[in-house]
């Protein structure tokens, strides 16, 4: 992300994004939880995307990467082109930005960039809003290539549990991770898991902005996750562990992988290896 061709920094505020409102290539992504929130007020220019266009939608696991095709169609009608600097927000501290960036870069797209704190920090910046409804212009993308070193999937993670410079990262709540609580037919964590809860990297008296980093840092260090380590970091369904593969970016991890199965996946099925 450092590449001089890159319109904007990977984390940029909202003084850096209002600079560069207007510009060519530059797409605005609001993927909020509801519409109402898009409605209510939103980045000049800023198409609003339902984030559970983000999934495939397909059983046995729903939330798992689109297929080409889906990505292909979205991407397109999202007016997304090579060239294109896409700049991502939503309203919860960055868990569908995040699921939104993740998918562009296995797409082998790494122009884009997280406003940091999304549209609460935008609107308490007292930053222009616009209500009516941003229409995208919608081009011929393809989606031909999926990059593999930010994505990992069941049978690889089965069988890096434990190696050497491998770590797992749970980014869910405590509950869940020790299994007091699931949304699975099993509960608990995949074995040797760290578990760091996605909001703890959030400043919750400044708009959901990202924390001093490092303190981030020390903290991830402390629990057993390190810049030289590759981390496969996961959630229920790869949207709080949206936020933990950004925040693995923007921090300078070597590298941090996300298992968009997660524990829809895991945790539903028989043969994988469970903790508590």
């Amino acid at each position: 992300m450092s590449s001089e061709n890159n319109l904007l920094p990977l984390l940029i505020d909202s003084d850096q994004l209002e600079a560069k409102l207007g510009s060519e290539d530059l797409l605005i992504i609001d993927v909020s939880c509801t519409r109402e929130c898009y409605d209510q007020g939103h980045v000049p220019g800023a198409i609003f995307l339902d984030y559970r266009r983000l999934f495939t939608g397909s059983a046995p696991v729903p939330n798992k990467l689109p297929t080409t095709e889906q990505l292909t169609t979205l991407f397109s009608e999202l007016g997304l082109s090579r060239d294109t600097h896409v700049v991502a927000y939503d309203d919860e501290g960055g868990g569908w930005a995040g699921r939104l960036m993740w998918t562009l870069e296995v797409m082998g797209h790494s122009r884009y960039s997280y406003l940091n704190g999304g549209i609460l920090a935008w609107r308490a910046d007292g930053k222009p809003q616009q209500q009516e409804e941003a229409l995208p212009v919608v081009t011929d993308y393809k989606a031909d290539h999926i990059n593999l070193n930010e994505r990992i999937e069941m049978d690889e993670l089965k069988s890096k549990i434990s190696t050497e410079n491998f770590a797992v990262w749970d980014s869910r709540s405590r509950g869940e991770y020790e299994g007091t609580a699931s949304k699975a037919e099993r509960a608990g964590h995949i074995p040797t898991a760290v578990h760091y809860e996605w909001t703890e990297a959030m400043d919750k008296e400044n708009e959901l902005r990202i924390r001093d980093m490092a303190e981030i840092i020390t903290e991830l260090q402390t629990k057993g996750l390190t810049m030289d380590q590759e981390i496969a970091t996961y959630c229920q369904s790869h949207h709080r562990s949206g936020f933990t593969w950004l925040l693995g970016k923007i921090l300078g991890f070597k590298q941090v992988r996300a298992y968009d199965g997660s524990w829809n996946e895991w945790g539903n099925r028989s043969d994988t290896p469970i903790e508590t």
